[in-house]
């Protein structure tokens, strides 16, 4: 799965709106043109629309002053240029989504909601059905294009694996009994950035509880922990990664009564029943739910490379590092070979430097 920096990249990705082709290439800003790639236009309209969406999903966060505001809209612009120098790599090489591609993923993405639940969550995000397929063309047309140009290209070898090990063996050695578990999370309050790809998010007490209760149903029914984490978690720093906590030391879970008592009943790939957890502001209130998968439990000791566990944990470890480097090779290599004008850029820095 994609690290930090490649799921930073995608999530401005995701949240940005629909490029709009414009004859010409020498149209400047007096036409709404507030750069281009390759002759292909963006328009100053979809910077706005970018724009005031991300202030919506942080509505604590007050009005930028207007030179925030105009580095704001310059990252913005950065990430649609981005955006288009990609897509046009995969429709060079036929890679971009089909419509049976965007028609399944939507329905997956809906799956957890009834339709008057699924029209609430798009008028909560401003959003139309329309921007929520185009993004989905967008995720599932870059997805396409890193497996064929990156991960295809990976390769590990056993001896990459025991030289990992033999470089890393501390690592390998726990001081106590930890414990591997993924979590899904659903929070009670609206979050700005809730991390996961289909950007769904409770509004409410109640609205957490529905959505908890369906992806649990999901869950029983046999549905993968991780790929329901990546689309549906609400904590950002582990939703990426399917949910996956990493190794939770034993005197860590246990400051957790009722997590801990949870956990220690579960046999590992099982899933524990939905658990409330108090809202920081007010501990009297519920703040979400949360659901724990046990991946393993570690026992204390020195871990040894006949492990599969722990082979297959270092083999993912390299194949993300190389896959990151080689992410950020071949974008940089993308945007290299591509004519970009930059209108709002030359406008920002000519007004600054009077």
């Amino acid at each position: 799965m994609p690290k930090t920096a490649t799921v930073r990249f995608i999530s401005a990705i995701l949240f940005s709106t629909a490029l709009i082709a414009a004859a010409g290439c020498h149209k400047g800003p007096q036409d709404g043109v507030i750069a281009t790639v390759n002759g292909h236009a963006i328009m100053s309209a979809e910077v706005d629309k970018a724009y005031d969406l991300q202030l919506a999903n942080n509505p604590q966060q007050q009005a930028p002053p207007p030179e925030q505001a105009e580095a704001l809209r310059l990252n913005i612009l950065r990430d649609l240029i981005d955006t288009q120098i990609i897509e046009q790599r995969a429709a060079k090489l036929n890679l971009t989504a089909s419509n049976d591609e965007v028609d399944s993923k939507l329905a997956e993405m809906k799956a957890p909601y009834t339709e008057e639940q699924f029209q609430a969550q798009l008028k909560q995000s401003n959003r139309t059905l329309d921007d929520v397929k185009h993004d989905l063309r967008r995720s599932l047309t870059i997805d396409k294009l890193l497996n064929k140009e990156i991960n295809s290209k990976i390769t590990v070898t056993d001896a990459d694996v025991s030289s990992y090990f033999n470089a890393h063996k501390a690592e390998f050695n726990l001081a106590e009994n930890q414990y591997h578990l993924a979590q899904i999370l659903v929070t009670s309050n609206p979050a700005p950035n809730p991390g996961n790809l289909q950007n769904s998010k409770a509004t409410s007490e109640a609205d957490a509880k529905k959505k908890i209760q369906a992806l649990k149903n999901r869950l029983d029914a046999g549905e993968d922990f991780g790929s329901i984490a990546m689309q549906f978690s609400e904590n950002p720093q582990t939703a990426p990664n399917g949910g996956d906590m990493g190794l939770i030391p034993e005197s860590q879970l246990r400051t957790d009564p009722q997590v801990f008592a949870a956990i220690t009943k579960l046999r590992p790939g099982q899933v524990s029943d939905i658990l409330p957890f108090p809202d920081r502001a007010d501990p009297k209130k519920v703040g979400g739910y949360a659901v724990f998968q046990l991946i393993e439990r570690a026992a204390a000791g020195q871990r040894d490379l006949t492990d599969p566990r722990i082979q297959q944990q270092i083999r993912q470890q390299i194949h993300d590092s190389r896959s990151q480097l080689l992410k950020n090779a071949f974008f940089e290599m993308l945007r290299d070979q591509a004519k970009i004008e930059n209108f709002y850029a030359e406008q920002v820095f000519k007004n600054g430097a009077k």
